[in-house]
């Protein structure tokens, strides 16, 4: 099996989608923490790894991703099949289509909800951007609770990459200091992820560091 690298401080969602999983598929592999306090993203070796100066950078062999969700799905399909990659064409339609709505709608809705919240100072606090992004992101949480009411993860009754994608959001969802609306189907689905040692060791992640922080 090729050594299999994975840059990116542990404190960042994206980073933790891989290190999600990496995990789940018991997969070895060395982590080098870089960004945010760790610094580095500038550095030019990286820059020749990841253009865009950003993390998570997943290297196998000679193979180098970047973008969280590329990652994903390459450990799932390389590594993964019949588990967190479907051997259903079906399934992996569905998987697919949670992963890129996640990226296009969702996540963009809950990041800013947590860097309105917890990455802005409190002074600095602006109610109508905090209000707009809780209505965005409780109208995403409204459609996964409606997905998750018929089946116990977003593609089929067992957990696959687009679990990853976006469930990586549910501890930061349910520990920020926010008001919340009902969303039961989705808190259960928090509470089977929860249970997963490889969702405990990757997501369940202390953010204080980011508290207040608009930069590093």
């Amino acid at each position: 099996m090729s050594r299999i690298t994975l840059w990116g401080r542990a404190n960042s969602a994206n980073v933790q989608k891989t290190m999600w999983a990496l995990e789940e598929l018991g997969l070895a592999y060395e982590h080098v923490p870089l960004g945010g306090s760790y610094k580095g993203l500038d550095d030019p070796a990286y820059r020749a790894l990841n253009p865009n100066g950003l993390v998570p950078t997943l290297q196998d062999g000679d193979l180098t991703v970047w973008e969280s969700h590329a990652t994903v799905r390459y450990l799932a399909a390389a590594y993964g099949a019949g588990t967190l990659w479907p051997g259903d064409a079906r399934v992996r339609a569905l998987a697919d289509q949670w992963t890129d709505w996640t990226a296009t709608t969702y996540q963009p809705a809950w990041i800013k909800v947590f860097w309105s919240v917890v990455r802005t100072p409190v002074e600095q606090y602006d109610p109508v951007d905090i209000a707009d992004a809780l209505a965005a992101t409780a109208r995403c949480l409204a459609i996964l609770d409606r997905q998750l009411e018929t089946t116990a993860y977003l593609a089929s009754g067992t957990l696959t990459y687009a679990d990853i994608a976006a469930g990586v959001s549910l501890y930061r969802w349910f520990t920020m200091d926010i008001e919340r609306p009902e969303t039961p189907h989705v808190a259960l689905w928090y509470t089977r992820l929860a249970e997963r040692p490889a969702f405990r060791k990757a997501v369940m992640v202390s953010y204080q560091e980011l508290v207040g922080r608009l930069a590093f």
